[in-house]
C-alpha cells in the first residue's frame, strides 16, 4: 500500500535543522579509505540506501568496515574479486566506482549489476576508457548498461582519454582506481561537466596521500609510486540535500537556520546560494553555519546554467513556480541520465500540476500556472520526491505526492526535518 503526502504551511517556517551529510563524499572518503593502507575514521558519514551500497561493496572486496551513527572505522585493503555478485542497488555513484576498482582487484571476474533504474544508466564511455588502460570490462549485454563483467587483476595504465559530457563519476572513478595501477595513469578529459564533483575526488585523494598532477579539466596525471595512507577524513554537509530546505523558506518565507561543517570544500550545489539570491532570499553563509531568511514576497525569477549542478535542476524548476516571470534552466542533457529522465519527467508532472513548461534539448523553461488537484508521480527518484513536496507546500496541500520511500537514497529525515520546521504533513492510503 503506497502513500500520498499532501504539503502545506499555514505560516512561515521557523527552526533550526542539521542537514544531511555529503552523500558524495561520503562514497569517495569510503571507497578509498577500503582501499589505503592502515586504518581510517570518517566523521559525519551520510549512511543512506546509497551509502550503504558502496560499503557493501567495500566489505565484499575485503575491507573491514565498521558503522555507528556518525562515525564509520574502515581498515582497508587489497581488494579481491568478490565471491558474490556486487549488488549497487539504485547506486550509480557505486556502479562507477566499482567497475574500475575491480579491474585492479586480485582474481577472477567481477559482476556488478543494480535495480532496474540503474541498469539504464550509460556505462560504455567508462568501459571504453579504461580498456585502453588495460582493463578487461564489458556489458553483459553489449548494450553498454550494467550488469557489468569486469576481469581482475587487468588494470595496467598508461593513457586514456574519457567523454566527461555524461557524467563525472567517470572521470572520478578512473581517478580513484589509478594508484591501484600497475603503472602511472593519464587521463585526457574532453567536455567535463559537473566539474565540482572532479574537484571533490582530488581533495579526498589527497587527504588520504595521493597527489594529483592536472591541467584545470583537461588532464589529470596520476604517478605510480603513490599509495592511500589511512586517515581521518570529516565529510562536510550537503549542499545537494540543503537546496531543498532553502527552497522550503524560498516558498514559505520565513527563517531557517541550517547548523553545518565543511561548507568551504567544493560540492557542486553550492550554487544554490548564488540562485537563492539571485532570486530574493537573504543568505548569511560561513564555514559552520548557513541562515536564511525570506519575507515571503514573490521570487525574481532568472536564467541558470546548471551544467555543473544538474541535481539542482528539480528544486530550481520548482522556485520557477514561486516566481515573478519563472526560469529558464540551460546545461542539464546529461540529467536525462539520472534516476530518472528529470527533464522529461519534470515536465510530465509539472505541467500536470498546472505549471507552463517547455522541455528543451538541454533544460526547461518553467512558469507559473494554476495548480490543479493532482497527484504527482516521483518515479522513485528522491530529488523528485523532494521537489514535489514543495510544489504541494506552494499549492497549500491541494497537491499530493508519491514515493516517499525514495528520501532515504540520500535524505532518509527530510520529511520529519519539514515537520520540525512547521510544514503540515498529511498521509493519505491508496
Amino acid at each position: 500500500m503506497l502513500n500520498e503526502l499532501s504539503f502545506s504551511a499555514n505560516s512561515m517556517i521557523y527552526g533550526s535543522i542539521k542537514p544531511p551529510s555529503s552523500k558524495s563524499y561520503t562514497h569517495r572518503a569510503i571507497t578509498i579509505a577500503s582501499i589505503a593502507s592502515g586504518e581510517s575514521t570518517i566523521r559525519n558519514p551520510l549512511l543512506s540506501r546509497d551509502t550503504v551500497a558502496t560499503i557493501e561493496a567495500c566489505r565484499a572486496f575485503g575491507a573491514e568496515i565498521h558503522t555507528d551513527e556518525n562515525i564509520v572505522k574502515v581498515k582497508g585493503t587489497r581488494p579481491v574479486v568478490p565471491d558474490n555478485v556486487i549488488d549497487a542497488q539504485n547506486s550509480g555513484t557505486t556502479l562507477r566506482f566499482m567497475t574500475t576498482l575491480m579491474a585492479a582487484a586480485s582474481g577472477g571476474y567481477a559482476i556488478i549489476t543494480g535495480d532496474s533504474s540503474l541498469r539504464k544508466r550509460p556505462m560504455q564511455p567508462l568501459l571504453d576508457s579504461i580498456s585502453k588502460l588495460g582493463a578487461n570490462a564489458f556489458s553483459s549485454k553489449n548494450d553498454g548498461h550494467a550488469p557489468i563483467i569486469v576481469q581482475g587483476d587487468s588494470l595496467i595504465g598508461g593513457e586514456t582519454e574519457i567523454d566527461g559530457s555524461i557524467s563525472s563519476q567517470f572521470v572520478s572513478s578512473i581517478l580513484i582506481s589509478s594508484p591501484l595501477a600497475r603503472k602511472g595513469v593519464k587521463v585526457r578529459v574532453s567536455g567535463a561537466i559537473s566539474r565540482p564533483y572532479i574537484d571533490a575526488t582530488v581533495l579526498t585523494m589527497n587527504k588520504f596521500g595521493i597527489d594529483v598532477v592536472r591541467d584545470s579539466f583537461q588532464f589529470f596525471h596520476v604517478a605510480e609510486e603513490g599509495e592511500y595512507k589511512g586517515t581521518e577524513f570529516a565529510v562536510p554537509s550537503d549542499f545537494s540535500s540543503m537546496a531543498f530546505l532553502i527552497g522550503c523558506a524560498a516558498i514559505a518565507g520565513g527563517k531557517l537556520r541550517l547548523d553545518c561543517t565543511g561548507l568551504n570544500m567544493p560540492q557542486a550545489d553550492s550554487k544554490i546560494i548564488q540562485i537563492a539570491r539571485a532570486m530574493g532570499l537573504k543568505l548569511t553563509v560561513s564555514d559552520n553555519l548557513l541562515l536564511i531568511e525570506h519575507e515571503g514576497e514573490e521570487l525574481e525569477g532568472g536564467t541558470f546554467d546548471l551544467s555543473d549542478s544538474p541535481d539542482l535542476l528539480p528544486v530550481v524548476s520548482v522556485l520557477g513556480l514561486a516566481s515573478k516571470r519563472g526560469v529558464e534552466i540551460r546545461g542539464v542533457k546529461h540529467a536525462r541520465y539520472k534516476e530518472t529522465d528529470r527533464l522529461s519527467m519534470l515536465n510530465i508532472e509539472l505541467t500536470k500540476a498546472g505549471a507552463r513548461v517547455k522541455e528543451l534539448d538541454d533544460g526547461l523553461i518553467v512558469k507559473p500556472g494554476e495548480f490543479r488537484k493532482v497527484v504527482l508521480n516521483s518515479y522513485e527518484d528522491h530529488r523528485l520526491f523532494m521537489a514535489f513536496s514543495l510544489v504541494s507546500i506552494l499549492s497549500k496541500g491541494k497537491i499530493r505526492v508519491r514515493g516517499e520511500e525514495s528520501v532515504d537514497v540520500s535524505y532518509p529525515g527530510f520529511v520529519k526535518d519539514l515537520e520540525k520546521l512547521g510544514v503540515k504533513v498529511r498521509r493519505i492510503k491508496r
